[in-house]
């Protein structure tokens, strides 16, 4: 994670501003079921600008089909020192910046500062933060905020009371005209359910105050991330805020400090790849079992990425300009809805005795490059100047799909019964698949870090599937089962037309319909079903 080692400590984050693109358009909407299929090509071309063969991005073909335009949000270290000139075309040729950190004020908990050294009056006098955000709107740029952190304090964290930390988010709306707030939650505060409660309440609240206003209030998740993508922590916070009411945007993972062993030389584009791949398909799941299915394309849409440019924390690890140029065709080619970097500040050679050694700084990044190498391919995504983030998800009523055991092409899920490993059920118009034996365990509950989910998503039940038909395992079974009959261990009857065997002596229990069969029934079915693996 990412900290600010010649000021007061301000934590790394990952975020997107909806202002850069009015013209947006959401992916489209599959016309049945959970389509993964692309529509359209597209094309990436990398051209030499400038000197020192620094590579930008080339526009993305309008042919592009659903694909979203990936958009380039570099972050700015605002209480770093030297005060870097985001506003200035010369030292940035990003049109958005993500302003980091606002965190708790150390003397109030509930109230707003930047990085806990200033006040949003006195970052206004001592930074001209307020001058420089105005001068880069006349320009045509934009700007987003980035609230939270590893080292600070984030409000919802700080703040227990509600209405102050509504208060809070709401004063940084008004002051500087946002329309996009980046929640970059680490640490423990990605575990803090009452925060990420909190957080979410407020920002429900203040998104129906925009709206109400006519106006928009975008959100994006920045998230720690692993190659093998998002913790149970991290997912329980993406699902916690969207049941919470907030619209979210999209969840940016941190694609840094993976932890690689000191001896190794990590690919680090192919770490970043695979945790974006990891997120994606978490994601997927994650929508599904909250009931919105979404296309492939819809979820790359909703995913953004922010490498540490140059050398990271970890000191085996380097992101390279070959690494910028590689993730910035990736973005491209899936979609992705923004790609982010740590930081501009850092966007410069080292110079000096140490240039070729591990280099930790904030005001370089360590590894052979052109000042601005990282930033001007970045800002040669197609989205660059144009791309919106507005679009967002809002979550469906609970309760909306009613499972039908009529149509449903494997049993519904129940809570009593007990499922085996690769079981396959319904619940709530999605298919899951018992990963172990399990009872109780509700599929579409996320797990969490001390107990994982047993059930893996496989996708939603689509409009033409039916019922299971049960395939028989034995034949010449023609008696009927008799309620007033006493049948003994190993009788075989026929119930509704399908074939059972006695486990011991009874009478008058018939045989059960509903699927998986209890061990603590009487009868066994000799027939299999569908996600029914056959038990004794």
């Amino acid at each position: 994670m990412l900290t600010d080692r010649a000021n007061p400590p301000t934590a790394r984050v990952e975020h997107d501003d909806p202002l850069a693109d009015p013209d947006w358009q959401e992916p489209d909407q599959p016309q049945r079921r959970l389509s993964w299929l692309r529509v359209g090509f597209l094309a990436l071309l990398v051209g030499a600008i400038g000197t020192g063969g620094t590579l930008g991005v080339m526009h993305l073909r309008e042919t592009a089909g659903p694909t979203a335009k990936s958009w380039a949000v570099p972050y700015v270290d605002v209480t770093l020192t030297p005060t870097f000139q985001f506003q200035d075309p010369a030292a940035n040729p990003a049109n958005n910046v993500a302003l980091g950190f606002v965190v708790a004020d150390p003397s109030d908990g509930c109230a707003p500062s930047w990085g806990g050294a200033y006040t949003p009056d006195e970052a206004a006098a001592s930074l001209e933060l307020d001058r420089r955000i105005d001068q880069l709107r006349s320009a045509g740029g934009n700007v987003m905020l980035s609230v939270g952190g590893l080292t600070n304090t984030e409000l919802a964290v700080a703040c227990t009371d509600q209405a102050r930390l509504t208060d809070a988010y709401r004063q940084l709306i008004k002051r500087y005209g946002l329309t996009t707030l980046d929640l970059d939650i680490e640490g423990t505060a990605v575990a803090d359910r009452a925060s990420l409660q909190r957080r979410a309440a407020a920002l429900r609240t203040l998104q129906a105050e925009q709206t109400a206003a006519g106006s928009e209030l975008t959100v994006w998740m920045t998230l720690p991330v692993s190659p093998s993508g998002l913790t149970a922590d991290g997912l329980a916070a993406v699902r916690t805020t969207l049941e919470g009411g907030v619209a979210l945007r999209g969840v940016n993972v941190m694609t840094m400090d993976f932890g690689s062993a000191q001896s190794s030389e990590p690919d680090m584009l192919e770490l970043s790849t695979s945790a974006l791949e990891a997120t994606h398909k978490q994601l997927s799941d994650l929508y599904l079992r909250l009931g919105v299915q979404l296309t492939s394309p819809q979820v790359w849409s909703r995913i953004g990425a922010t490498p540490m440019i140059g050398q990271n924390d970890v000191d085996a690890e380097r992101f390279t300009v070959e690494d910028a140029r590689g993730l910035a065709t990736f973005a491209v080619d899936k979609g992705l809805g923004r790609v982010s970097m740590w930081s501009v500040n850092r966007d410069a050679p080292c110079k000096g005795t140490f240039t070729n050694v591990v280099v930790h700084s904030n005001t370089c990044s360590g590894v052979p490059q052109e000042k601005l190498a990282f930033s001007t391919i970045f800002a040669g995504l197609p989205g660059s100047t144009d791309a919106s983030g507005r679009e967002s998800i809002t979550m469906p009523a609970q309760a909306a799909v009613v499972d039908d055991p009529k149509t449903s092409p494997y049993p519904v899920w129940r809570l009593t019964a007990q499922y085996v490993a690769n079981y396959k059920v319904v619940w709530h118009g999605v298919v899951y698949e018992a990963k172990w034996a399990n009872q109780g365990y509700d599929p579409s509950a996320d797990g969490d870090s001390g107990t994982p989910s047993p059930w893996s998503v496989i996708g939603p039940v689509t409009k033409t599937d039916t019922a299971p038909s049960p395939s028989p395992l034995v034949t010449g079974v023609t008696a009927a089962w008799d309620a007033k009959k006493s049948y003994i261990r190993g009788d075989r009857v026929l119930f509704e037309g399908l074939p059972y065997q006695a486990r011991w002596t009874t009478q008058g229990d018939a045989p059960s319909t509903e699927f998986p069969i209890s061990p603590d029934e009487p009868w066994q079915p000799l027939f299999a079903v569908p996600g029914e693996p056959v038990t004794g």
